[in-house]
């Protein structure tokens, strides 16, 4: 559109040059004192078409800059919805396992006539869980999700949130005969909401459980040495057949052997919630023994 009103432009100014270069014209003498430029037609005809060749070009090359500046945050915009539909699926899973588990340890209390005030009240918070899970993925699916805000000044108690996160794991470890043993050295208060905490030690003790042999034990130390310190153990045969800084990378997978399977997108979560928080997450030791993985995230001031 914007080439064929050059060209129109353009077209107009030549028919007009050319119907003031009439020969006639040529033909009048310059009155005395007076003197005449005369512009051969050819000339400014090919001058024209160049202009407008050059115009043309520089339209075209504007247009595409224009289209790209407004398609790019369109294509911004599906990867952070392609990423959200990623996190949802993988970071809603573990938490819908363990509250189906409860829903079926309420019925068979139920049926049994036992006492569920305490199992109905841990569906209560698995719910609630879920429910700040969803509204913490849409938060880090927006374009600001890079920056913490308010994380630094509500926090989260160390020691009752490894507890309980250990403890909603050990429903799932139950059922493949893993023991999830806990021991928190002291208490400190984390530079990160609780959700947020959570949410990383439930990826890692769910990884340590998933990657361990059936009957094995799987050990979570927390503690402060120079900041906080969430060691996670498990009982698997390590990491085999790839990097161990690349079990970060979003759906990095090492070879399929016994119960070990692909990392999946959890422990990438889990890093970039760490390091948001002035934080990081390391594979600290691997073996054919089990594979230790270590939180380190700051104190709360």
């Amino acid at each position: 559109m914007s080439a064929a009103i050059v060209v129109g432009i353009l077209g107009l100014a030549a028919l007009f040059i050319l119907d003031q270069s009439r020969p006639t014209e040529l033909l009048e003498r310059p009155k005395p004192g007076e003197s005449k430029i005369y512009v051969d037609s050819n000339e400014v005809l090919v001058a024209l078409i160049v202009l407008g060749v050059a115009a043309i070009v520089i339209v075209g090359f504007a247009s595409w800059g224009i289209s790209r500046r407004a398609v790019t945050p369109l294509g911004a915009a599906l990867r952070i919805q392609r990423a959200f539909v990623a996190d949802a699926s993988h970071e809603l899973r573990t938490p819908l396992t363990v509250l189906d588990t409860r829903v079926q340890l309420l019925e068979r209390r139920l049926a049994r006539g036992e006492p569920y005030a305490d199992t109905l009240s841990a569906v209560r918070r698995d719910t609630r869980t879920m429910i700040d899970l969803v509204a913490d993925l849409l938060l880090v699916a927006e374009a600001s999700a890079t920056e913490v805000h308010g994380d630094s000044e509500t926090g989260a108690d160390l020691r009752p949130t490894v507890l309980s996160s250990a403890q909603d794991l050990r429903l799932l470890a139950t059922e493949r005969g893993v023991r999830v043993e806990v021991a928190v050295e002291n208490e400190a208060r984390v530079g990160l909401s609780e959700i947020s905490l959570r949410r990383a030690l439930v990826v890692l003790i769910d990884n340590a459980v998933a990657h361990s042999s059936d009957g094995g034990v799987v050990q979570v130390e927390a503690g402060v040495e120079r900041g906080v310190r969430v060691r996670v153990r498990d009982a698997g045969t390590g990491i085999t057949g790839i990097d161990v800084d690349q079990v970060f990378e979003r759906f990095a997978h090492g070879p399929e052997t016994g119960q070990r399977r692909g990392f999946g997108i959890g422990l990438s979560l889990v890093r970039d919630l760490a390091v948001r928080h002035g934080g990081r997450v390391v594979v600290e030791s691997t073996s054919g023994s089990g594979t230790v993985m270590r939180l380190e995230l700051p104190v709360a001031r």
